[in-house]
């Protein structure tokens, strides 16, 4: 998945340097059960201690957004940069908005400036691109893709007239068409109907009236299945973003002035371990790349549009430090087993490139950054490998394949005093390598 894992980075080094003025004043279990919930409401609602004044031109609860964006679908390598013969794209949105308020007593939305959180639809017309891969007498064009999705906009700045703001969002895309033989073989972009989407970009919006906005800015957006069929080099667009947005009157300031932010659960700060399983899916690199470009033309497999399925499996054991409410950084220790080194050790073979090493072992170390808002969490980070042995390509495809990186979404439940259930897509050199399903388990040292 292109950029994805450098556009995240940013996105939260950018919340670094946007810090509210809440105080944080309870202190408490890292992850508190249901039980400990209600002890903790209690005890803070005897005591409150945390006051705060309502931000000026604050959302109301709901509202919605239109947005209109033309732009252009960019290559991220030279070979994408090659194959696009025309790259105009345009797309309109349409998104139902709820922003938290005040009096709901959420630390964590103070925290975040009072964010706004997002569902929306997406389509993106897409015939305005074409892409010549190898001699064909014709181009293929890029499908149009339908889009849900949902999103995370976070105010940086605010006054009673301008908002300006960070975004990212994810979702499911269904793409109009895909790469096949017969006449689609230009597309590289686009192998499978149903793709997983992510965006990011920054917005400026202006209050034309109590209820009316503008709002303008730049977004960035992929589409791309994650390793999970070929081809997958995906599709990348940068649009600028032009919309109007209605947001009825927000609470009145009188109401809530002096009333304590009251947050049910808290964090306490220091150390603990979080271990993770992993099970995960892909198909090769090396597949796609010989079965494209390294058999003879009269080969049944020429150009083949099925490829092998195969199971991927990690353990991570990180140790990290809960600085605040919102974050949490540290070490991980990543070990991977991949039972497909077989498979790419024949292909190496049977290519003339018999001494090529291959285990289905990988051990690595990243460093490891997690963003909190409630029971939710994100999880992101960037490894180097100690140990990898996986062929010709894992050493010579696409950029640096000793560098590794990982983002994930997490929900932890209550019940089960902080486990948390969620997927991660790993990359190489921003190019997803396989998506896997994973479960994680807090201990505080």
């Amino acid at each position: 998945m292109r950029t994805i894992c450098t556009l995240l980075l940013l996105v939260a080094s950018i919340s670094l340097f946007a810090e509210s003025n809440i105080v944080d004043t309870a202190k408490y279990n890292f992850f508190p059960t249901e039980e400990e919930d209600s002890a903790i409401a209690s005890s803070t609602h005897e005591k409150p201690s945390t006051y705060i004044k309502l931000p000026e031109n604050l959302p109301s609860r709901w509202g919605f957004a239109v947005m209109a964006m033309p732009g252009n679908v960019v290559g991220l390598d030279k070979w994408s940069r090659e194959w696009l013969q025309k790259h105009r794209t345009f797309s309109l949105a349409g998104e139902l908005r709820y922003t938290p308020q005040p009096s709901d007593g959420d630390n964590f939305a103070t925290d975040y400036n009072y964010p706004t959180f997002s569902i929306g639809f997406r389509y993106s017309f897409n015939h305005g691109t074409e892409l010549q891969r190898i001699e064909k007498d014709y181009n293929s064009v890029l499908g149009d893709v339908a889009t849900l999705y949902g999103k995370f906009s976070r105010p940086f700045w605010r006054n009673r007239h301008f908002e300006f703001a960070y975004y990212i969002g994810t979702g499911i895309g269904y793409s109009h068409k895909k790469y096949n033989k017969t006449d689609e073989v230009n597309n590289e972009f686009i192998g499978s109907i149903w793709n997983i989407y992510f965006t990011a970009g920054l917005t400026a919006t202006y209050k034309i009236d109590r209820e009316w906005s503008i709002l303008a800015g730049v977004d960035f957006s992929h589409h791309s299945n994650g390793a999970l069929y070929r081809p997958n080099k995906g599709t990348n667009y940068i649009s600028p973003l032009v919309g109007v947005a209605y947001t009825p009157t927000s609470e009145k300031e009188h109401i809530i002035k002096d009333k304590p932010v009251l947050t049910p659960v808290d964090y306490s700060k220091g150390m603990f371990l979080e271990f993770s399983l992993g099970a995960g899916a892909k198909t090769l690199l090396e597949d796609w790349q010989y079965t494209q470009y390294s058999i003879s033309p009269d080969d049944p497999r020429y150009h083949t549009t099925k490829f092998s399925v195969y199971g991927t499996y990690s353990l991570q054991s990180a140790l990290l430090y809960r600085y605040a409410r919102r974050w949490a950084s540290g070490l991980s220790l990543d070990i991977f087993y991949s039972d497909y080194a077989s498979k790419i050790k024949y292909i190496d073979d049977i290519q003339g490139r018999k001494d090529e090493k291959h285990s289905p072992w990988s051990v690595g170390l990243a460093l490891k950054h997690v963003v909190y808002y409630g029971r939710f969490s994100a999880s992101m980070g960037i490894g180097a490998y100690v140990y990898r042995h996986m062929g010709y390509a894992a050493r010579h495809s696409e950029g640096p394949q000793w560098l590794y990186e990982r983002i994930g979404l997490f929900y932890s439940i209550p019940a089960l005093h902080g486990a948390a259930f969620g997927f991660n897509v790993l990359a190489h050199a921003t190019k997803a390598d396989f998506t896997e399903l994973v479960i994680s388990y807090p201990i505080k040292l």
